[in-house]
């Protein structure tokens, strides 16, 4: 790691480590008695948030949008310890009758809230700018992430929809919702502009929102979102496949991309033969499901936040070797 990403990262250091450590325990001792959907938010809050705050620019002259950059940055560790004292007293500590776990929950929900603020403050300043404003609506949806949380861990029921709905819900918002368009407004700073790009970003916008209003409301609208999001990232993969390949850069930055695509794709190629597979070995949905997460929590998404962090140090470096 060279010196300019190692003095990017150093404010964040101290709860990005400590908390990959928390989530591999969370994932292998039997003593974390978690669903697996509460193990991959956890994740999401300990892990994937602290790694999205590196990718994020901030106007020097905005001193708004510094004081909120800064406050996430220091929130952020918190918070996640909060998430997880939240999931800890509605399943392990007996006190999933009471409102402890909602009122645990609140400060996930307020930290995502500072997000949203923030990926709002983008689009503002953005000026149109089609690939800030794909990071500020991945920012949103964090926070529509964090209310979903919320939601389930109070176990309130909303819009006809069960808590085990919310808590899928705001999985699919804090990473495929959230981090797509964070993946296609960074590939936008660097991409050559093409005509087509302001609608990879609108189609992005809209894709999460169907689906959300799908899994409570109606399946076809669903199946609209997922076959829309779906494209757009094989746009969005395909083009930086290109990119890497026809570019000069940094080989961790194209290591971690690289592989960022290749489990979007194996994810692809496992869906295609799920059918065959099933019959061949008996299995159900539920034997893959643990598949699926984890080809696209730690290989699109986390393998791909890195390949950014690194693209982004790359980048930077570049242009002031060019000014100097």
């Amino acid at each position: 790691m060279n010196s300019s990403l190692k003095q990017r990262m150093k404010s964040l250091l101290a709860p990005v480590f400590p908390g990959g450590i928390i989530t591999i325990l969370i994932f292998s001792l039997e003593y974390f008695q978690f669903e697996l959907v509460e193990k991959f938010l956890l994740f999401a809050a300990f892990v994937i948030v602290p790694l999205v705050i590196l990718l994020l620019n901030h106007d020097e002259k905005n001193k708004h949008q510094q004081m909120i950059y800064a406050a996430m940055k220091w929130l952020q560790f918190p918070a996640a310890l909060l998430t997880l004292a939240s999931v800890m007293s509605s399943k392990m500590w007996g006190l999933e009758s009471t409102v402890i776990p909602g009122i645990l929950s609140l400060g996930w929900l307020l930290f995502t809230l500072l997000l949203g603020i923030y990926g709002l403050t983008t689009i503002v300043i953005s000026k149109g700018k089609a690939a800030e404003i794909a990071i500020g609506a991945g920012l949103v949806y964090f926070f529509i992430g964090g209310i979903w949380f919320t939601l389930y861990q109070y176990q309130l029921n909303l819009f006809q929809a069960n808590p085990s709905t919310h808590a899928l819900s705001s999985l699919h918002f804090h990473f495929s919702s959230a981090i797509v368009p964070i993946f296609i407004g960074a590939l936008g700073r660097i991409m050559t502009k093409k005509s087509w790009y302001p609608w990879i970003v609108a189609i992005d916008i809209i894709g999460p929102i169907l689906i959300a209003i799908g899994m409570i409301f109606s399946k076809p609208i669903e199946y609209v979102g997922v076959t829309l999001f779906a494209c757009n990232i094989v746009v969005y993969t395909a083009y930086l496949l290109t990119y890497l390949r026809k570019n000069a850069l940094d080989n961790k930055a194209a290591f971690f991309l690289g592989l960022s695509c290749l489990a979007f794709y194996t994810v692809v190629v496992i869906s295609i033969f799920y059918p065959l597979l099933k019959n061949m070995y008996s299995l159900t949905i539920l034997d893959f499901i643990p598949i699926y997460g984890s080809l696209h929590a730690f290989g699109f998404v986390l393998c791909g936040l890195i390949g950014w962090v690194y693209m982004v140090d790359f980048i930077k470096e570049k242009a002031n070797q060019s000014a100097s």
